[in-house]
């Protein structure tokens, strides 16, 4: 039996509250806890036993939260802006910084979480280092495909209840605020290249080499082009969902990873 400390709790943000979950290992070796981003459909219940993983092998905390309008966390009305990567980095991340009272930590962002790690890490020198999987760094064709196949998909009957479990009523927000951001005229231009050559910390930029939604030059473009030691991990035969697809791997690469990392 896991002897692993789980806690739930809310974080007040401007425009409500967000649900966090940590998880903390019977022996931990560091203080320097991970803290999780998840992607454009995801919570911190989607991450399933990988932050439970994480924890235990790495003998450190590691914390999850949804982000505003997804899971737990309070719903939204209106769809995000165009800058809500960004957003993410100056108008949320700040205050659950300040609540959880940490100084040095580590981000994991997964898919769009990745990007928004970029640019938390760009921002705030307190961050130890990035492990980015799967992340996109600026619009390409084949996100843009991925994203209208999925949209075509959601239409289908019974669809959008894989959503409902995870999401309940805030389901179809969800999706809307993946999809018509995504493919709207004024994401378009969006990339990483205004933030990216700040982030000074050790960056890690893991990616599957058949990931439907963005191809290998986003890890290369993440890894080639911050201000301080990066590298990136491309996994073969693996699609956009690397901890679920390839566990073992991603993680002894995280421990290995920040294992350097004094």
């Amino acid at each position: 039996m896991s002897g692993t400390q789980i806690e739930e709790f809310y974080v007040e943000v401007p425009g409500g509250s967000v649900y966090v979950k940590k998880w903390t290992p019977e022996d931990t070796i560091s203080d320097t806890p991970i803290i999780l981003l998840h992607d454009s459909l995801g919570s911190v219940a989607l991450w399933r036993d990988f932050p439970l993983i994480l924890a235990e092998k790495l003998s450190c905390n590691v914390l999850a939260y949804d982000r505003l309008g997804f899971g737990k966390s309070t719903a939204r009305a209106k769809l995000p802006s165009s800058q809500f990567i960004e957003e993410e980095a100056t108008k949320y991340f700040p205050y659950i910084k300040s609540h959880l009272s940490i100084n040095r930590y580590m981000l994991l962002g997964h898919s769009v979480g990745g990007g928004m790690s970029i640019n938390i890490a760009a921002l705030d020198t307190d961050c130890a280092a990035v492990i980015t999987m799967a992340a996109q760094a600026f619009v390409e064709q084949l996100t843009v495909k991925g994203i209208q196949d999925a949209r075509e998909v959601f239409k289908q009957t019974g669809q959008i209840e894989r959503l409902r479990k995870w999401h309940g009523d805030n389901s179809e927000w969800v999706l809307q605020a993946w999809t018509e951001v995504w493919l709207s005229h004024e994401f378009s231009s969006w990339s990483l290249n205004q933030c990216i050559g700040e982030v000074i910390c050790p960056v890690l930029a893991i990616h599957g080499d058949n990931d439907e939604y963005g191809s290998n030059a986003f890890p290369e473009f993440i890894a080639g082009n911050t201000g301080g030691r990066a590298e990136m991990m491309l996994l073969k035969n693996c699609g956009h969902m690397p901890h679920k697809e390839k566990t073992a791997e991603v993680v002894r690469a995280i421990s290995e990873f920040i294992s350097e990392i004094a």
